[in-house]
């Protein structure tokens, strides 16, 4: 193990029971993120990103689902396999938001629409041991004006649908931060703000883990946004990861087709005016039962029949830290 490796991922399997067969949403996922860096994992839709992060939080509903794999959180005294603790027991309720937390994608559906914004920042703190009332108040109100919550001793008593979306997000992430984890995972934490609040809240996240000394793991959909805030780069694609390496290997030399695919979509100025973006033909297909294949071998305009369509890639190292699980370079 790198000394520096704060969270280890091994083999993580999550499926889930269907009528129609199993979804295997997390179908073999390795990756290590370590402290003070930023992993951003990145790909379409579908392809299992929130599922790996539910799945290190252990917030996977029971009802028809199974997980196997490691996930070790690394101390100085050594590991803690999270996949082994009982999700709703008390090691594993004292891990969620002291040592990991989360901020979750939509926070107009993750906050309770019943209970004031402040209510719910502060429960961290009280089912974290703290009994002052008045001193979690103040801390909470410290929090949100740090966060650029305007005015934060009034609207720490407002309810969600009395902020405006950037104000929810940003309350979202005082949410997550009041109890200073060692890990924050950033679930789409920009999706539908305008560019001017995207922008706050990344100068805000990397001034948090600069203070902090916090790691990330970062899921987004944006590549600019994982070029802002990324060290390291996990490119994922129906429950597996196809290229792994330095954010700067990725961005300059990507090897995997599909991060090519992904790399040639991205606006570019001085296109010429009218000319369509690239795109990569078809979609993710749902995983049910998928063949031990490569996964992107359907869409993938490097198709070589009899190769990539019988068995899964073995990860090849193109370079120092930088992996990519494709037939082209076996």
């Amino acid at each position: 193990m790198v000394p520096d490796v704060l969270l280890e991922v091994k083999d993580l399997h999550t499926y889930f029971e269907l009528e129609e067969g199993t979804l295997k949403a997390v179908n073999g996922l390795s990756f290590s993120i370590r402290k003070n860096r930023t992993l951003g994992i990145v790909g379409e839709s579908g392809c299992g990103k929130s599922v790996t992060a539910q799945s290190i939080m252990r917030i996977i509903p029971r009802k028809n689902s199974r997980m196997r794999g490691e996930i070790l959180l690394h101390h100085d005294f050594g590991a803690v396999d999270i996949a082994q603790l009982d999700e709703d027991g008390d090691q594993m309720r004292d891990l969620r938001g002291r040592e990991i937390a989360m901020i979750f994608q939509e926070p107009m559906t993750a906050f309770s629409p019943v209970h004031t914004v402040g209510n719910q920042i502060m429960e961290a703190l009280f089912v974290h041991g703290e009994t002052n009332k008045r001193a979690a108040r103040e801390r909470t109100i410290a929090l949100l004006d740090e966060v650029g919550i305007p005015a934060p001793e009034r609207r720490i008593d407002d309810y969600p649908f009395q902020l405006s979306g950037g104000m929810r997000q940003r309350s979202m992430i005082a949410m997550a931060i009041i109890l200073n984890p060692r890990l924050l995972i950033a679930d789409e934490p920009t999706t539908a703000l305008d560019v001017t609040i995207q922008a706050q809240i990344l100068r805000l996240m990397k001034r948090l883990q600069r203070d902090n000394g916090m790691a990330i793991m970062f899921i987004t959909h944006d590549l600019g946004v994982i070029a802002n805030m990324a060290d390291d780069v996990a490119v994922m694609y129906l429950g597996k990861i196809v290229e792994y390496g330095a954010a700067r290997q990725i961005f300059k030399d990507p090897k995997h087709p599909y991060t090519k695919g992904l790399m040639r979509s991205i606006p570019k100025f001085g296109a010429t005016e009218g000319a369509h973006l690239a795109t990569i033909k078809g979609t993710v297909p749902l995983p049910l039962d998928p063949p031990d294949a490569c996964p992107f071998a359907s869409r993938c305009s490097e198709f070589i029949p009899g190769k990539c369509d019988l068995t899964m890639p073995e990860a090849v190292t193109v370079a120092p830290g930088h992996s990519v699980n494709c037939v082209l370079y076996e």
